[in-house]
């Protein structure tokens, strides 16, 4: 309980989006009631204060310490196209893939699951969730996880589930396999994440 009641506190502050479990409508109308009770308050926010709320919000959409969010961006600076190649290194994250393969209801599950060993990349057991999938990729859940209550009923559930499969993968869930087919492609508005803003933080 303390547990969702920190999420909750957290998605107050950036965003229900940064955490599944808070996108629902009770916290949406929540939301919507707080946002016109600031707007009518009339608080600004500074520059400092805007960058520092949306690195917190791609933190915490991804799970990820701040070490490795810096660094993350830091990588990302020297390429052509800072903003796709940071979404790039985000979303191909092996634990990012099994989320969005449908293998996990949420990223923090799907990073608990590759660290325990469920998944293998190319035949190969892995268990480091910032592991890099790479196109040709084939992500499979283990053998000897198949049977695990994780992965029950995946298959029967696929009809129910709101969350498309991206471009970049290719999923077979009867088999519990998937295949990075390319690479994700960031617009702003389909992410919800501004990492322009990102890099405005660190190159203080």
């Amino acid at each position: 309980m303390l547990l969702i009641k920190s999420k909750f506190k957290i998605a107050k502050r950036l965003g229900a989006a940064v955490f599944e479990k808070t996108q629902t409508q009770k916290f949406a109308l929540s939301e919507a009631r707080s946002a016109a009770s600031k707007k009518t308050r009339g608080r600004g926010g500074s520059d400092y204060g805007r960058q520092l709320l949306e690195k917190q919000r791609v933190r915490y959409t991804y799970g990820l310490s701040e070490r490795q969010l810096s660094n993350y961006a830091q990588a990302a600076f020297a390429e052509p196209d800072p903003s796709a190649s940071l979404h790039r290194s985000l979303e191909m994250r092996a634990d990012g893939a099994v989320y969005r393969a449908g293998f996990a209801s949420t990223r923090r599950a799907a990073r608990q699951a590759v660290s325990h060993g469920h998944f293998t990349i190319n035949g190969k057991r892995i268990t480091t969730p910032s592991y890099r999938v790479k196109k040709g990729d084939i992500i499979s859940v283990r053998e000897g996880s198949k049977g695990s209550p994780l992965f029950a009923g995946l298959a029967e559930n696929k009809e129910n589930t709101t969350r498309a499969v991206p471009q970049w993968l290719t999923v077979d869930i009867n088999l519990l396999k998937a295949e990075v087919v390319g690479e994700p492609t960031y617009n702003h508005i389909e992410a919800g994440l501004d990492y322009s803003t990102v890099f405005e933080f660190y190159s203080r």
